[in-house]
C-alpha cells in the first residue's frame, strides 16, 4: 500500500534513489564484509598469545577431517565429526568463556574498537631503570623475586589469576611487594603497558627435562611463561641473589648487574626503536609511491 502511494505521488514512476536499488545493495554488502571481517580481526587480536589459539587450531582440524572424510566417503568419521561440529557450539562457550567475558567487558568499556598504542621510548627507559634498580636492591639482600614483562603476546589470562594493582611502576613499589611474609610477595608481578598490571599471579612452570635441579619454582616459572609467550621475565634468587632472565624459551643465569641492564634494554629499548623505524619506514615508502 505503500509503494502504491508513493508510486502515485510520483506519477506512477519509480523515485530516482530507487533505480539503483541494486548497486546500494552491492554496497551494503560490501560494507557487512568489511564489519564482519573487523569483528574477527579484533577477536584473533583479543585471543592471541592465549590458550583459546591453541583451542582455535583444534576446532580448524576437525572442520578439515570432516570435510576429507566426506570426499573420501569415511562415514563414521564423518558422522563423529558432524556430532562435534553440532554441538560445538555449546563447547565454544564453555571452552572460550575467559575469552568471550573479556571481550563483553572491553565492549561495555568501550575500548573493544579503540586502537591501542604502545608505550613511548622515554617511559620505556623509565620501565628498565626502575626494573634494574630493583633488582640490584633485591639480589643484594636475596629477596627472591619474579617478574613477567608483556610484550606482544597478551597475558591477561594469567594477569587474572593475580592480585590486580594497575599501578604506575617504580623500583620502591617493585621491592616492597616482594618484601617477604607479606601478602603479595608470593607468586609473579607482570607488567603490562609499563604499568604493574598484577601481583602474586601463577605462572605456568616448564616441563623441560633439561633445566638444573638446582633451579627451583621462580626459575621453572620464568622459562614456563616464556615458552608460551614472547614475554621477558626477571629472576632474582633467593637462596644465592643471583640475577637470571628468560625469553623465548631461553634461561640466562647469574647475569652481573650490567649484563643484565644490557639485556633488558636491548629487548625492551633498542627492539622497540627498529620495530617503529621500520613501520615508519614502510608508512613512508607508501607515502611515497602513492604520491
Amino acid at each position: 500500500m505503500y509503494w502504491l502511494l508513493v508510486r502515485q505521488i510520483y506519477g506512477g514512476k519509480t523515485m530516482p534513489f530507487f533505480e539503483d536499488f541494486t548497486l546500494w545493495k552491492y554496497l551494503a554488502s560490501i560494507v557487512d564484509i568489511l564489519l564482519v571481517s573487523y569483528v574477527i580481526y579484533k577477536l584473533l587480536n583479543l585471543i592471541k598469545g592465549t590458550k583459546a589459539v591453541q583451542l582455535l587450531k583444534g576446532i580448524v582440524v576437525i572442520l578439515l577431517v570432516r570435510v576429507v572424510s566426506e570426499f573420501f566417503g569415511l562415514n563414521t568419521l564423518s558422522w563423529l565429526m558432524q556430532q562435534a561440529i553440532d554441538w560445538g557450539f555449546l563447547a565454544i562457550i564453555i571452552i572460550f568463556q575467559p575469552e568471550l567475558r573479556r571481550a563483553l567487558e572491553q565492549l561495555g568499556r568501550g575500548r573493544f574498537f579503540s586502537r591501542s598504542s604502545g608505550p613511548d621510548d622515554e617511559e620505556q627507559e623509565k620501565m628498565v631503570d626502575a626494573i634494574v634498580k630493583a633488582t640490584d636492591y633485591m639480589a643484594k639482600r636475596r629477596i627472591g623475586a619474579l617478574i613477567s614483562i608483556e610484550r606482544e603476546t597478551g597475558m591477561s589470562d594469567y594477569i587474572e589469576t593475580g592480585i590486580p594493582l594497575d599501578a604506575k611502576i617504580s623500583s620502591e613499589l617493585l621491592i616492597n611487594i616482594f618484601i617477604p611474609n607479606t601478602p603479595l610477595h608470593d607468586g609473579a608481578v607482570i607488567i603490562q603497558k609499563n604499568n604493574v598490571a598484577a601481583a602474586a599471579c601463577y605462572l605456568p612452570l616448564s616441563e623441560s627435562p633439561f633445566i638444573s635441579k638446582e633451579l627451583g619454582t621462580r626459575h621453572r616459572a620464568a622459562l614456563g611463561i616464556s615458552e608460551v609467550t614472547d614475554s621477558i621475565t626477571v629472576v632474582v634468587s633467593e637462596e644465592t641473589g643471583n640475577i637470571s632472565l628468560t625469553k623465548n624459551g631461553e634461561l640466562h643465569r647469574n647475569l652481573s648487574l650490567d649484563g643484565f641492564k644490557e639485556l633488558i634494554s636491548h629487548d625492551l629499548i633498542v627492539t622497540s626503536t627498529k620495530d617503529k623505524q621500520a613501520s615508519s619506514a614502510r608508512w613512508n615508502w607508501r607515502g611515497k609511491n602513492n604520491g
